[in-house]
């Protein structure tokens, strides 16, 4: 069977993240969506997507395709589902498919043309941004259970103060002394040739991805993931960064997602609860306005390649597009559209000749490229988004 995970009903929901990737590759947890269903299915995967993402993430189709739906989080009874649907029949949560089989794959899927096969499960459904990060606690101790099952972890330093030292695993490569380590309240993950450096301060759980680094003195609450090659700093407590991204000091972050090649200034801080303690309102794309979370605690979305500068402060809620730059004192607006540039007292439009100057400076760091493909994905964004900037 030939694997395709698409996009699903919720694409427009889990802007600004999927302006710039499929929803399969959302990281929650320690793996992306789709790395987790490869590592359940034991076998590749491929995406139905937006045609101008198709080039950095094609799709393969064969005889026999079963499509599945990236919102959806893999885990055994949903795989056992999965595999026991035969040709022509589509598995249904509700109105929304969690998969179907066919031998031609169609943008458009409508169960009239499917034998239905009801299903209720208890797995994880990634519908809204703030999914993200609520649900990276149950996300990454599954993770954890997959990627660490029947394998050995790297002995943890004698230099370590530790607490449930069977919920810590230790990758090959990875440097982890003189820190204070507890994982009696979720599990802390240190990948490949990750560094945690001295003086941090863990309470799990924690995914530090391959190559990552916790900076001095960090203080990390859980659920935290730094994705690969991200770095991160001062006081942080459930948020993810997907990967490459840079929160290296002090300054809170909390209940939070931050997108690809992101970085935050020194002592930026992200409020997570207003001060009259009501539920925070996040803006929304697709509606156009300010959506219910139902959240008391939500700080900040980022979309890839968004920066901003020293002693920038967040409100709760806070909606931040892609390749926006932000600086200056006194709280921005708590929606900041793609390509803006500026702060409080105003916003101009970044021009992608200068973002992609700035998208290729920092890839070069990592020594990645910013080749044509990153740059038409960017292009697409820059004119989709335009009605969104008053500048």
């Amino acid at each position: 069977m030939n694997y395709i995970l698409s996009d699903g009903n919720h694409r427009e929901d889990l802007f600004p993240f999927t302006f710039t990737r499929p929803v399969s590759e959302i990281r929650v947890g320690i793996l992306t969506i789709s790395e987790k269903w490869e590592k359940w299915l034991k076998a590749p995967v491929s995406f139905q997507t937006e045609e101008y993402l198709s080039e950095k993430y094609p799709l393969t189709v064969a005889a026999e395709n079963m499509v599945i739906n990236g919102s959806y989080l893999p885990n055994k009874a949903l795989i056992e589902a999965i595999q026991n649907l035969k040709m022509g029949e589509a598995l249904m949560d509700g109105e929304d498919y969690v998969a179907y089989t066919t031998d031609s794959p169609n943008e458009f899927f409508s169960s009239e043309d499917y034998v239905t096969v009801h299903f209720k499960s208890d797995c994880t459904i990634i519908k809204n941004t703030w999914d993200i990060f609520s649900n990276n606690a149950a996300a990454l101790q599954a993770d954890f259970d997959v990627l660490t099952q029947g394998r050995k972890s790297q002995p943890i330093s004698n230099t370590n103060k530790v607490k449930s030292p069977e919920n810590i695993f230790i990758e090959e490569g990875a440097t982890v002394e003189f820190c204070i380590l507890n994982a009696s309240t979720g599990p802390i993950y240190i990948g490949k040739n990750a560094l945690m450096m001295e003086g941090c301060m863990v309470r799990g759980g924690l995914a530090l991805c391959e190559n990552a680094i916790l900076k001095m003195g960090a203080k990390i609450y859980g659920a935290v993931t730094a994705g690969p090659g991200c770095k991160l700093g001062g006081e942080v407590n459930n948020a993810v960064l997907f990967a490459n991204s840079n929160k290296g000091h002090d300054g809170f972050l909390g209940n939070s997602v931050i997108g690809e090649w992101c970085n935050i200034g020194a002592d930026t801080n992200t409020s997570n609860l207003k001060n009259n303690y009501a539920p925070v309102r996040l803006w929304n794309y697709q509606t156009e306005g300010f959506a219910k979370t139902g959240l008391q605690f939500c700080g900040l979305m980022m979309g890839d390649h968004s920066k901003c500068g020293i002693n920038v402060m967040f409100n709760t809620g806070t909606v931040i597009g892609v390749s926006a730059n932000i600086f200056g004192s006194g709280f921005p607006r708590n929606f900041i559209p793609s390509f803006s540039w500026g702060g409080a007292s105003g916003f101009t439009a970044f021009r992608t000749n200068k973002a992609f100057e700035v998208a290729e400076a920092m890839m070069k760091r990592r020594n990645m490229e910013f080749n044509d493909t990153e740059a038409k994905i960017l292009e697409h964004v820059f004119e989709f988004t335009q009605k969104w900037r008053n500048y």
